[in-house]
């Protein structure tokens, strides 16, 4: 009975987390968000053929391949996650000066680098081969771990930074892309702690090798984690989905409609 529930548990989750997706894209654009934010709008599209492919592919396929299929995704993913940021970063801060750029990306990759490294998780570096499939796929899965890892704190601190100083540029507190960073932000933060979490759970059962009914506890409280990460990220998509489809203040209530032959002129 509790295996059944947890599997409902899961299929009502990816379920409300595919369809929000797909909501998002059809608001970004039918609301034309897209031309604003395309990288955004590229990383909500990959993350619903993410999806798509996990429930899809598990059990019509070779488990090596669907691993490979996930791995390159999530590979692709942090990359678009990467752009997301310099695409928000940009629309948030436009008009900054060069040096505010340079000293503030550099302070980010430090603070963030430190973290991932404070964290560990590493593994050694005689596992790690480019010589086997599965040395790829490790590689493949530690890029898409410490890459996951990077963008969360990247994102953190960005939107830290709109908070404090988005109203002096182009970021106030109901622009877009404010809105948006909340939301990655709150990811982000829960991304973070899960994975703390998780990895304090791990090294204390390493520590002190628990029975099998602790194992299956454990085993629980980590799927349990996992389900609460997901009602997370549903509530901020359907969060995108409330602001994105309103408009920004100042801007028309028809931002693509044409006035005697002219298209009107819309807020950034």
């Amino acid at each position: 009975m509790h295996s059944n529930l947890d599997v409902s548990v899961r299929q009502i989750l990816w379920t409300l987390n595919f369809a929000a997706q797909l909501v998002l894209l059809v608001v970004l654009l039918g609301r034309d968000r897209a031309r604003r934010y395309p990288w955004f709008t590229a990383g909500a599209g990959l993350l619903a053929l993410r999806l798509l492919a996990e429930e899809l592919l598990a059990t019509r396929i070779a488990p090596l391949f669907y691993q490979e299929i996930l791995l390159v995704l999530s590979d692709v993913a942090v990359v678009i996650g990467l752009l997301v940021l310099v695409e928000l970063a940009r629309r948030a801060f436009a008009g900054a000066k060069s040096s505010m750029w340079i000293v503030n990306t550099i302070g980010m990759l430090l603070v963030a680098g430190g973290v991932i490294a404070t964290l560990g998780g590493w593994p050694e570096l005689k596992n790690l081969t480019w010589n086997s499939t599965l040395g790829k796929l490790q590689l493949m899965q530690l890029a898409a771990l410490k890459g996951d890892m990077l963008i969360s704190l990247l994102a953190v601190q960005l939107g830290l930074l709109v908070a404090l100083f988005g109203r002096s540029f182009k970021a106030g507190w109901r622009s877009h892309t404010q809105q948006i960073l909340i939301g990655i932000s709150t990811i982000a933060i829960t991304s973070v702690t899960m994975q703390i979490a998780v990895q304090s759970i791990l090294k204390s059962a390493r520590a002190h090798p628990p029975s099998a009914g602790e194992s299956h506890r454990i085993i629980g409280l980590i799927d349990k984690l996992a389900s609460a990460d997901r009602v997370i990220y549903i509530a901020v998509l359907l969060w995108w989905i409330y602001w994105l489809w309103l408009n920004e203040p100042g801007t028309p209530a028809a931002p693509t409609a044409e006035v005697e032959g002219k298209p009107e002129a819309t807020a950034e």
